[in-house]
């Protein structure tokens, strides 16, 4: 199964104790903005379901399963 269009921008589902994220996850691009603005949830690659609320940061965690999935899925990018 490919998923279409998935952004290398990360989002957060865990949150650590000072309201910083513990891990962001991958995401599909078009549902980001819609997400951050209307409030609905998306899905990360590795099936985890919630409502993007936070920018990740360069070096910020990534999960390790959106991570594996990611990198398993064929190059990308082109109106095919």
């Amino acid at each position: 199964m490919t998923l279409p269009e998935t952004d290398t921008r990360t989002e957060t589902t865990d949150q650590t104790s000072d309201d910083r994220p513990e891990m962001f996850h991958y995401v599909q691009k078009d549902k980001i903005a819609e997400s951050a603005v209307m409030g609905t949830h998306v899905v990360a690659l590795c099936g985890e379901v919630f409502p993007v609320t936070k920018s990740p940061k360069p070096g910020s965690p990534v999960c390790p399963d959106c991570k594996k999935i990611f990198e398993g899925l064929p190059p990308g990018g082109g109106d095919e």
